[in-house]
């Protein structure tokens, strides 16, 4: 019964992660395209969201139901915790590693969390 609970959520997590990374793979495509300089800066801004992103998914959706309830808020929190330190050691990486230039990395990750955003509000209208 319990993963019942969770399925809609889980369906709907996977829904959006496909739509970001469709949504990345147009845009550093695109950036690729206009100006091959950016594409590094680019994929890492797509990259420090949909890394982080996911792995927040798969980490609060692993239990559900009222008899779990302490395990979901815990699972959450961690999950909450893990997306923001695996962010900021991404972002470092980029700027340290491969002096990404800070303005498309960060146009890029907006981009895709805006993305994110706009695919959650239009599922979660058609379900």
């Amino acid at each position: 019964m319990s993963s019942d609970l969770a399925f809609k959520g889980r369906q709907l997590a996977k829904k959006g992660v496909y739509v970001q990374l469709l949504t990345s793979l147009i845009l550093i495509v695109i950036v690729s395209l206009i100006n091959a300089e950016y594409t590094i800066a680019v994929t890492f801004g797509c990259l420090s969201f949909l890394l982080p992103h996911g792995f927040f998914a798969y980490w609060s959706f692993r239990y559900a139901g009222a008899t779990k309830k302490k395990l979901v808020v815990q699972s959450f929190n961690q999950g909450l915790k893990v997306k923001l330190m695996l962010t900021i050691i991404l972002f470092v990486i980029a700027f340290s590693q491969f002096n990404a230039h800070p303005l498309p990395l960060i146009g890029a990750y907006v981009i895709i969390t805006v993305s994110q955003w706009a695919a959650m509000f239009h599922l979660r209208q058609m379900s």
